[in-house]
């Protein structure tokens, strides 16, 4: 299980030519390896996750996740091999207002066509327990706080045991306590799991919680000293 970026490269069209976002980003990561990328707005760190999770295509480079491109796949493919292999948490946890905590974990399993309910719901149950939000099962996310919100994205980011969990911001929105329990929570699952983790962030104190990080300046990606 690895994840391998070569060369990687994204232009947008312009009226006065192109925009390059991206130049040469490389990078490796194996299965229990987990990168905190930081770096000033603008700098191309959402354009880079975008397209390690498949939203966004590069302009040039590769990107192989598990031995795969996912880029020479049909949409159809593709569409399954994202929700499968790939789990996201956002700075907004783009939870559904009208569902559940426990049927808004459960939302990717509903196009999964390698899955039994029951096992996947189990595993939901079990993640939320984990995630300290057992009792909250019925709750709907209007009555949560932010930091139980994320807490339920982190959740349904992992339902369906992914190889690779990106975190764009995953603590922008919270309060200074909340954002370290969600940091923590995003580490230790992570390691449970043995996932590949990469997050995006703004915050130092989180990614000193990494054992990799890296920066990106002007569409370019470092190691940080």
């Amino acid at each position: 299980m690895s994840l391998a970026v070569q060369n990687l490269a994204k232009d947008y069209p312009t009226r006065t030519g192109p925009l390059s976002i991206l130049r040469g980003v490389s990078l490796s990561l194996e299965r229990g390896d987990a990168l905190a990328v930081m770096g000033p707005s603008g700098s191309g760190k959402s354009t880079l996750l975008h397209i390690l999770g498949t939203l966004d295509r590069p302009t040039s480079g590769s990107v192989r996740l598990d031995g795969t491109d996912p880029f020479t796949l049909s949409d159809a493919e593709l569409a399954s091999f994202r929700n499968q292999r790939i789990g996201f948490v956002f700075q907004d946890h783009h939870l559904l207002p009208q569902c559940s905590v426990l049927e808004n974990v459960l939302v990717p399993t509903l196009v999964s066509r390698d899955t039994k309910p029951a096992d996947t719901e189990a595993y939901a149950r079990q993640l939320l327990e984990r995630v300290g939000l057992g009792e909250r099962l019925d709750h709907r996310p209007a009555e949560l706080s932010g930091g139980e919100r994320q807490r339920v994205a982190v959740a349904r980011a992992l339902v369906l045991k992914p190889i690779l969990l990106l975190a764009d911001e995953p603590t922008g929105n919270l309060d200074r306590k909340s954002a370290q329990a969600v940091g923590e929570l995003l580490l230790e699952l992570h390691r449970q799991e043995r996932t590949m983790l990469v997050v995006v962030t703004h915050s130092a104190d989180l990614a000193r919680a990494f054992p990799r990080r890296m920066e990106m300046n002007d569409g370019t990606l470092e190691p940080t000293p």
